[in-house]
């Protein structure tokens, strides 16, 4: 797998020293960093506008997406996946609940269990909220200079997450990996 710094950031540098080159990694590092704040601006500003159709902010696009993504979701889980109190959990899921995106169902195993479905109506809203960042990563990987691959994306993303978290976000997103109507047989 190719270095992804080298893929992305290309400095033309003239000939330097040891100190110099570790400097100018450093420069290239905090200029990732910039692109990746410029980058999330862009990735959120077309659901921030679906969103503001309905008085609802990101918090709301997050707990959609997950719960969508993996219907039956405790409320438990969702709250160490968002990592969010309780309270700013409880705000938002009230609003989706109320609005008719979600609904809140009893464990069947465990009655204390509360599971998280989207409605239709839910479903609806989170693929719409989907599409414009599944069109704005596939321009992005098609025009990466045409050496940026999906598969060295995910492996940079995952390494960003924190190690001691890594774990329970590949055994969450194995199970997005299920097809839709497989998903769908779970409510």
């Amino acid at each position: 797998m190719a270095d992804l710094l080298s893929v992305i950031v290309k400095p033309e540098l003239p000939s330097v020293t040891q100190a110099d080159a570790g400097a100018s990694r450093s420069g290239a590092l905090v200029g990732l960093i910039e692109l990746l704040f410029f980058a999330y601006r862009d990735f959120t500003s077309d659901p921030d506008e679906i969103l503001g159709e309905f008085g609802f902010g990101r918090a709301h696009h997050r707990i959609l997406h997950f719960v969508d993504r993996y219907p039956g979701l405790r409320v438990a889980d969702l709250l160490d996946i968002l990592k969010i109190t309780k309270q700013s959990l409880a705000r938002v899921l009230r609003q989706l609940i109320s609005s008719g995106f979600i609904e809140q169902r009893l464990g069947e195993a465990d009655r204390r269990e509360r599971r998280l479905y989207t409605t239709e109506q839910g479903s609806e809203l989170a693929r719409r909220l989907l599409a414009p960042q599944i069109e704005r990563m596939r321009a992005a990987l098609r025009n990466a200079h045409g050496e940026t691959e999906p598969d060295i994306v995910e492996a940079f993303l995952f390494a960003m997450i924190e190690p001691n978290g890594r774990r329970q976000v590949e055994t969450l997103m194995a199970g997005a990996a299920r097809s839709p109507q497989q998903r769908k047989g779970d409510r």
